[in-house]
C-alpha cells in the first residue's frame, strides 16, 4: 500500500526562487486529496496534468491565503469550467466556513452564495481526536502561527502509513506528537539558522531530528535564505513538481 505526494506547490507567501505557494497532492487509501491550497494552486494542478474534478477532498492546514486561497478558484473552475458533478469536501481548522465564505465573497462578490452544481461541504476538525474521510484519517494538533484562526499541524493517516505535515509553525513540542513514527515529514523551513516567530528553521529542526523520530523529512516552504543554502542540508528539500513515493 503506502501513498505517493507530488509537491504542487512548494514555495513561500512571496514567490521565492519563483516557487508556487502550498500545495501538496496525496494519493494514497484509494482516495486524491490535496494538503494545503494556496493561491497558486489551481495553477500548478494545470501545469502538472492534475484534473480538479478528481480532487475530492482538500485538508487546509491554516487560514492564510498561500494556504488556503486557491480554494475560491478551485470551487468556481468546478462551477463554471471543468462542470464539476462529484462532491468536494474541504476540511480546516475552526473558522474555516466563515473564511472561506469571505473570500470567495472578496475576490467573486456572489459567489459564497451560488448555487452549486456539484455537492460542497465545509468540515472543521476536531482538535487532537481522529476525523475520519473515507479511508483518511488525520488527527490536527494546535501550533504556534498568527493567522486568525488556529493553526494547525496534520497527522494523515492513509494507506496503512502516516504522513505528517507541520504547516506552518515556530517550533512546539506538538510536533513530536504529529511527527512520532511517521513515514513522512513534511515540515517547513522558513530560514536555515535565523530563529523568528510563528516560522520553523532548519537548524532547529535538525537538532530535534531524534525527538520527532519520522523515518524521512522533506523540508518545505523556504524562503530565499534557505533556497541559497540548500547545499548544506542533509535531509531532502521540496521542489515544485517533486513525487515522492512511501511505500
Amino acid at each position: 500500500m503506502g501513498f505517493r505526494v507530488r509537491f504542487l506547490g512548494s514555495g513561500d507567501a512571496f514567490g521565492s526562487g519563483g516557487r508556487l505557494q502550498a500545495c501538496l497532492l496525496v494519493e494514497g487509501g484509494g482516495r486524491e486529496f490535496l494538503v494545503d491550497c494556496g493561491a497558486s494552486a489551481l495553477i500548478a494542478m494545470r501545469r502538472y496534468g492534475v484534473n480538479p474534478n478528481d480532487i475530492g477532498l482538500i485538508f487546509l492546514s491554516h487560514l492564510h491565503g498561500d494556504h488556503f486561497g486557491g480554494v475560491p478558484f478551485v470551487v468556481l473552475d468546478g462551477q463554471l469550467v471543468s462542470r464539476r458533478s462529484e462532491p468536494l469536501t474541504i476540511v480546516g481548522p475552526p473558522g474555516t466556513e466563515r473564511r472561506v465564505r469571505e473570500a470567495m465573497d472578496v475576490l467573486f462578490p456572489g459567489s459564497a452564495d451560488a448555487e452549486r452544481r456539484f455537492p460542497l461541504e465545509i468540515v472543521e476538525l476536531e482538535l487532537e481526536q481522529p476525523n475520519h474521510f473515507d479511508g483518511v484519517t488525520v488527527t490536527p494538533y494546535e501550533v504556534r502561527h498568527a493567522c486568525g484562526d488556529p493553526p494547525l499541524a496534520l497527522r494523515i493517516e492513509c494507506g496503512g502509513r502516516v504522513l505528517a505535515y507541520s504547516g506552518d509553525t515556530e517550533w512546539t513540542d506538538a510536533l513530536v506528537e504529529v511527527a512520532r513514527g511517521a513515514d513522512l515529514f513534511v515540515a517547513e523551513a522558513y530560514f536555515f539558522d535565523k530563529r523568528v516567530k510563528f516560522h520553523l528553521d532548519y537548524e532547529t529542526l535538525r537538532s530535534n531530528r531524534e525527538r520527532l523520530g519520522a523515518s524521512r523529512t522533506v523540508v518545505t516552504h523556504m524562503s530565499a535564505d534557505m533556497l541559497h543554502r540548500l547545499e548544506e542540508l542533509d535531509c531532502e528539500y521540496a521542489e515544485d513538481g517533486k513525487v515522492v513515493e512511501v511505500g
